[in-house]
């Protein structure tokens, strides 16, 4: 099996629930957030894969990789962060209790 089939799963999962919470209250605050985020994740990414990468900690076999790379670092390899940068505020904003009602 190859990383991009491995990663396939998590993307459609983390599609599929932040798509379930478009009906919620501020959900392009919500987006805006996530995708600041995700540049800052995707950013750490490339930086320390490439640092472990480099000093041997770790490899990858070529013949499960894409092929596409940014530096040292497997693209695949940037699908986790980006994944929980928007998955979780979702899954947070779906199992919150909704927020109490003005009663006045």
């Amino acid at each position: 099996m190859t990383y991009p089939l491995i990663v396939l799963p998590f993307v459609a999962v983390t599609v599929v629930v932040t798509l379930a919470t478009l009906p919620r209250p501020r959900f392009r605050e919500r987006m805006a957030s996530s995708g600041l985020t995700a540049l800052v994740l995707v950013g750490l990414t490339l930086v320390f894969d490439n640092l472990m990468i480099a000093v041997d900690l770790f490899s990858y076999p070529q013949e499960h990789l894409s092929g596409l790379a940014l530096g040292l670092a497997p693209i695949e390899d940037f699908a986790y962060p980006l994944c929980a940068a928007f998955l979780l505020p979702a899954l947070y904003t779906l199992f919150a209790p909704p927020p109490p009602k003005d009663t006045a």
